[in-house]
């Protein structure tokens, strides 16, 4: 029987994901052994043949036929991606928020296209709250400063209000 010829990674046993990524794999004994998910064809070879070498396949099996031993091949092999309940849970946990943004996104969308007026008072009423921001930090900074100024200040040395000197009153930001 001619040997098994080697996928588009060139490595026996790997094969190439969609998004880029390697993917190893072992058959035993009518089962497929899934190796994992690599970012590099020789990180996924290198796991191949850790488990290769488990298996007490031939050299000529091999994608690196110059290890010597299984203790070498397992040293040379990548760490094994442990996937447990917890992380399952946190992905299933990820793609729902991404969906529930998605989603929301594409409402926004909508309600911009059918509503404009909104839109605008919308634009309107942030562009008011954010002058009215910047009267109360200008109104807040002139106070503090005329406590500086004032012999007399009622504030205490560690009083929070003093801060308001450094205040920046052209942003729009909080």
């Amino acid at each position: 029987m001619p040997p098994r010829r080697r996928g588009a990674s060139g490595f026996r046993g790997v094969r190439v994901r969609p998004s880029g990524r390697f993917y190893a794999e072992i058959r035993a004994g009518g089962f497929r052994l899934t190796l994992g998910t690599y970012n590099t064809p020789e990180l996924a070879a290198r796991a191949y043949d850790a488990a290769a070498w488990r298996f007490r396949r031939p050299r000529r099996d091999m994608n690196f036929p110059d290890v010597e031993s299984l203790e070498e091949a397992e040293f040379l092999a990548p760490p094994p991606c442990l996937v447990d309940d917890e992380d399952r849970r946190r992905h299933r946990q990820v793609q729902r928020r991404i969906a529930i943004a998605e989603h929301d996104e594409q409402l926004m969308r909508q309600w911009r296209a059918q509503f404009p007026n909104d839109v605008d008072n919308t634009d309107a009423f942030f562009a008011i709250l954010r002058a009215q921001r910047r009267s109360n930090r200008r109104h807040r900074r002139a106070v503090a400063n005329f406590e500086l100024e004032n012999p007399n200040t009622t504030w205490t040395e560690d009083d929070p209000r003093w801060d308001d000197i450094w205040t920046e009153t052209t942003s729009d930001d909080d």
